[in-house]
């Protein structure tokens, strides 16, 4: 269903149940900037919306099931959700609420189109039209939204003071719509934003990520991780981000900033990759410098074996802001191997080192080298041309290695079942440390990744393993 025919409906049920229904928020917004290819759209109606919305469901139910979407009933909330494969709407009772100063949950009543207006985060989100026979209505503007499109500025409705008390949530949107429109936060805004800074932690950790999530998914998310951080925003939930701030001397030697680095970097994979895992990959590779820093003469400052401790904080930060298992692995493993690539460069990337790179770092590979690439953020443009060039020489053999190798899915050519059938051992470890030395020695080169070398090879070794298991079973 495009839009055309889905605000058709719209009117047809506000004229049915004699409910006024008005667009709102970001697709306001976004018309009047010009933006077309808008999926979300927010619509707030006279009365209630989960009404609203059954009612709009049951329009379309009679249409045929092409054009029936999923409808998502929020009860505490008077909100529901109808979703199409390609677009969704959200009804909403026009409202207005209170908060209680230790929780996010409001107090909800009835209210009108304009007070509506006045509850929301920005005046740029504060504007509506009402839904009518072939379009809309007349801008509602009362707090003057379009100016502040005009003039790229983001300010908001009531005082910055009630309105981040109402819902902290939006000190955080105030940077991601920095970093997604290109607009800039007006000052006694900003300042609110550092008075209530600590407010931040009656949010949930889900929707926090939620929101930093989006912020790295716009264009240049420095912009708002910049603003995060000069608003102490960012101490409240990445406390080891902020950590990476600073510069320090000893006998003349400085070493970089590593958190306006850690920024360059995530720009860096912006222009790469649309993928905010990645993006967020970025900003958390260095996070264990802080920890690992030293001087040491004649080399300067070091950081050696950050990438190791890196991943173990990655793993506990992750389960803070609630990331998801699979989320956590996958940062944890870039920032394990993020120096790896140039380690192979040094070692003059012989084809034993480029297997295991591969083979480590599996589907994960092309996101790693990204990363990698990313995490060049020199000024020295002679000095970049040349490490991107390594990099260059580095893809050239990861492909020929995967070519000749056939690792795209690696494993021992010689598999479990037969292992224990030609050894007469039961399922167990033996078996998989079997497995595992074949694997090794295709990674070393010893042998090709063939099924006749590899079980020759096993012939070779079996004896040993197979001695090995029976003193254990004698143990």
């Amino acid at each position: 269903m495009n839009q055309k025919e889905l605000f058709h409906w719209v009117f047809v049920v506000s004229e049915k149940i004699n409910t006024p229904a008005y667009v709102v928020g970001g697709y306001v917004r976004d018309e009047i900037m010009g933006q077309k290819d808008i999926k979300d759209i927010d619509v707030v109606v006279g009365g209630s919306g989960i009404v609203f919305a059954k009612a709009f469901d049951e329009a379309l139910s009679a249409l045929g099931e092409e054009k029936v979407g999923r409808l998502v009933e929020f009860p505490d909330f008077d909100t529901a959700r109808y979703v199409f494969p390609e677009i969704e709407i959200e009804f909403a009772g026009a409202r207005r609420e209170s908060y209680r100063e230790t929780s996010r949950k409001p107090s909800v009543k009835p209210a009108t189109i304009e007070e509506d207006l006045s509850r929301r985060d920005f005046t740029v989100n504060a504007m509506a039209r009402q839904v009518e026979d072939g379009g809309f209505g007349q801008l509602l503007d009362p707090f003057y939204g379009e100016r502040d499109i005009n003039e790229k500025i983001l300010r908001t409705p009531l005082s910055p003071d009630e309105t981040f008390f109402d819902d902290p949530l939006r000190m955080l949107r105030a940077a991601r719509f920095a970093s997604q429109l290109g607009f800039a936060i007006e000052k006694e805004t900003l300042s609110a934003m550092v008075r209530h800074a600590e407010r931040l932690p009656i949010i949930s950790a889900e929707r926090i990520k939620e929101e930093l999530f989006k912020l790295l998914a716009t264009p240049k998310p420095s912009v708002g991780l910049q603003i995060l951080y000069g608003t102490k925003l960012l101490d409240q939930f990445l406390p080891e981000v902020t950590a990476l701030a600073g510069v320090e001397e000893a006998f003349g030697y400085t070493h970089k900033d590593n958190l306006s680095h850690s920024f360059a970097v995530v720009d860096n994979i912006a222009e790469r990759s649309p993928k905010a895992l990645l993006r967020y990959a970025g900003l958390m590779h260095d996070i264990a410098k802080p920890n690992t820093k030293k001087f040491a003469s004649g080399r300067g400052w070091t950081f050696d074996m950050h990438e190791h401790l890196g991943k173990k904080m990655s793993v506990d930060i992750g389960r803070r802001l609630r990331l998801s298992i699979d989320e956590s692995k996958c940062v944890a493993k870039l920032i394990r191997w993020h120096l790896q690539p140039i380690a192979l460069m040094d070692e003059g990337i012989t084809d034993s080192a480029v297997r295991r790179l591969i083979v480590t770092l599996g589907d994960d590979l092309a996101d790693l080298l990204i990363l990698c690439r990313s995490d060049i953020t020199t000024g020295n443009q002679k000095k970049k041309v040349h490490r991107l060039k390594n990099y260059e020489r580095l893809d050239a053999r990861i492909s020929e290695v995967i070519e000749k190798d056939k690792l795209r899915a690696f494993q021992s050519p010689v598999r479990g079942e037969e292992i224990m059938e030609v050894c007469g051992l039961k399922p167990g470890p033996t078996v998989g440390e079997i497995k595992e030395a074949i694997e090794e020695a295709i990674l070393d080169g010893k042998i090709p990744n063939e099924y006749e070398s590899a079980k020759l090879y096993f012939e070779k070794i079996k004896g040993e393993f197979i001695k090995k298991a029976q003193e254990w079973e004698r143990a």
